[in-house]
């Protein structure tokens, strides 16, 4: 049997993966036949230096784990894509599993038209996955939700890739697809869902020191264009004020203007995590609350820290939080991520009914 394949483009991607090998793993295969193949991690280097950052880091741990982790420059200058597709196509063709973190990814549409696997296992990147799980239920394009839905003329050049993608990322008699995920998703038909307990980042890392008082959550719906940059800063520091935090763990993708006025504003300690937020976490030291604006976490965090007595508790996004431009469904998305979060997880909301109004949360 040929090995498996994952491409990874975050670090949360790459845990995920951590997580996925966990599970393969918990038991002694009865004979070299029922044992696991080999499993090689393909990093398609992002340019950020957060992102880079928490990869390396993040690379580190797998290869810890005993996984063959390549780092691919994927987006590094001119000829990298020509590069990386002629040196993935051999083992494109060749792998019996293939594993992607984000089927919204441009880069990982391109190479899903060069290869059709046996098995492929879609891993959570963050909430997109719901989105993409009820897109595929409903059989229609792959289009990220806090994007507008009319094509521009980037997406109208690729759209061809998109297609071939959508039918290599479906079911078919040939090949079977999995899902892994600790998000509520419901099976699109054929599609197999297996759940992510964060067994391995329990396993492997704390239980955490806890501090006094509480930690906030960043998140990057100003930088998506989603929220209102002034209104998020405000509410910010009233999340501050009323649950006494002290410290601000930023998004990898949060601006340092943005965070630079964050903790002006509000005194908060920003800090910029090494690693996803549920290692951080899982490690320590962490506040008995940590609050986060919708986003994975409040699905993630409660696994990782089952047992340690840490409270999650989620903020609603109110409409008049969203910009003009936003997505028409950016709001229903949010509202969803909210409304579906573990029993466990507090759910906060606003009162307020202008930008200027002082923020109550109950």
């Amino acid at each position: 049997m040929t090995g498996q394949l994952a491409f990874v483009e975050s670090p949360v991607q790459l845990l995920n993966v951590l997580e996925w090998a966990h599970t393969r793993n918990t038991g002694v295969p009865a004979t070299e036949a029922d044992a696991t193949p080999p499993l090689t991690v393909v990093v398609l280097s992002p340019t950020d230096p957060m992102s880079r950052g928490q990869l390396r880091r993040m690379a580190q741990l797998a290869r810890d784990q005993g996984l063959t982790v390549h780092w691919q420059e994927a987006r590094g200058g001119s000829g990298a894509l020509v590069r990386t597709l002629r040196e993935l196509a051999r083992p494109l063709r060749s792998a019996e599993r293939v594993i992607i973190g984000d089927p919204f990814s441009r880069y990982v549409q391109l190479l899903l038209t060069l290869f059709a696997p046996r098995h492929l296992t879609v891993v959570d990147d963050g909430t997109a996955t719901m989105e993409y799980a009820a897109q595929l239920g409903r059989g229609e394009r792959l289009v990220r939700w806090h994007r507008k839905g009319n094509l521009g003329p980037r997406e109208l050049v690729l759209a061809p890739v998109t297609t071939i993608a959508r039918r290599k990322l479906a079911p078919t008699r040939g090949r079977t697809v999995e899902i892994f995920t600790s998000l509520p998703v419901e099976a699109p038909p054929g599609v197999t869902v297996t759940e992510n307990t964060y067994a391995w980042t329990r396993d492997t890392f704390g239980p955490p020191l806890l501090t006094g008082g509480a930690d906030l959550v960043g998140t990057s719906l100003v930088e998506t264009g989603v929220v209102d940059a002034d209104h998020y800063a405000r509410v910010v520091s009233e999340l501050a004020r009323a649950h006494g935090a002290t410290r601000y763990f930023a998004h990898r993708r949060e601006s340092a203007e943005k965070l630079h006025r964050i903790a002006v504003e509000t005194g908060l300690q920003v800090v910029r995590p090494d690693l996803p937020l549920e290692l951080i976490a899982r490690r320590g030291p962490i506040g008995r609350t940590v609050v986060s604006f919708p986003s994975t976490v409040v699905h993630t965090l409660p696994l990782a820290l089952a047992g340690t007595g840490v409270k999650v508790a989620v903020i609603d996004i109110a409409p008049e939080w969203l910009r003009a431009t936003a997505s028409p469904r950016a709001q229903g998305f949010l509202s969803g991520i909210t409304g579906t979060a573990a029993h466990e997880v507090d759910r906060l909301t606003t009162r307020a009914t202008h930008p200027t109004d002082r923020l109550e949360f109950g």
